[in-house]
């Protein structure tokens, strides 16, 4: 562990889920399909006065609309643990997904991270199909565009870094723009994939899942996540219910909030 930088407690919220099948998270399909819920979170990095928002999520109008069981808001969740929207400094947005997005207006003095080429992607001419523009909503899309031409918006082309302590990781894939963070933890680096890898058995199978912009990239980000943590116990995927169950509950917060600072606690 470098002394010199921040250490960051990091949170886990699940704020939203859905049932699923296993044929619905791998390409080409899964021959022993069954069931296979999905979890939707964001994540809360903070050391010391700084906040750090990575995803935002989808509000409770945009779960209903989309059939996702919406559990509570994830904006309320912080402020119980003691951080309030309009005191975060950064958010970062992996990609602009639908549940990576919304709520972005809550966020009000926060200074906004984004691969460039994602807002390329969703703005551009792409999004006249169906197939690719079902997985952004456009009214959040507006509201990024909005963003930077209030000078909220810092753009990145590649990797970078929010400040000591956060790095972004551009890797594409999924969607055009996506990047997952790193965070230095007390434990080391903790990689939050995002979607570079929604499940465990995406990446330890090498089976992207299903939504794709480009399936090579896709295939690569696994790579790129392997490279980037200290060990696989260090990668965080986007989605995965197991979450949940491998890190421990803040206290209060049963099913809802995980601390990944925290080591993997022992599987029976």
């Amino acid at each position: 562990m470098q002394n010199d930088l921040p250490v960051y407690q990091l949170y886990a919220i699940r704020y939203a889920m859905r049932d699923a099948k296993r044929s619905e998270h791998f390409i080409g399909g899964d021959p022993h399909d069954g069931p296979m819920p999905m979890d939707y979170f964001v994540w809360l990095a903070r050391c010391g006065d700084h906040h750090v928002v990575i995803d935002t999520g989808f509000t409770e109008a945009v779960a209903t609309r989309r059939g996702r069981q919406f559990l509570h808001c994830p904006i309320d969740s912080m402020a119980a643990l003691g951080v309030a929207a309009d005191t975060v400094q950064d958010v970062i947005l992996t990609h602009l997904h639908y549940d990576h997005s919304g709520h972005f207006d809550r966020f009000a003095k926060a200074q906004f991270h984004l691969q460039e080429q994602e807002l390329h992607f969703a703005t551009g001419k792409y999004m006249r199909h169906p197939r690719m523009s079902y997985s952004f909503e456009v009214e959040d899309v507006c509201g990024i565009v909005r963003m930077n031409y209030q000078q909220r918006v810092l753009f990145y082309d590649g990797d970078g870094a929010v400040s000591p302590g956060i790095r972004l990781h551009r890797t594409g894939g999924h969607s055009a723009g996506l990047q997952f963070v790193s965070v230095h933890t007390k434990r080391g680096w903790v990689v939050l994939a995002s979607d570079a890898a929604h499940f465990y058995e995406n990446l330890d199978s090498n089976r992207p899942f299903t939504i794709a912009y480009h399936v090579g990239e896709m295939l690569e980000s696994f790579d790129r996540l392997r490279q980037v943590a200290p060990s696989r116990d260090h990668i965080i995927p986007g989605h995965d219910p197991m979450v949940m169950q491998l890190y421990p509950d803040v206290e209060g917060f049963v099913d809802k909030v995980v601390q990944l600072d925290m080591p993997p606690l022992p599987q029976k």
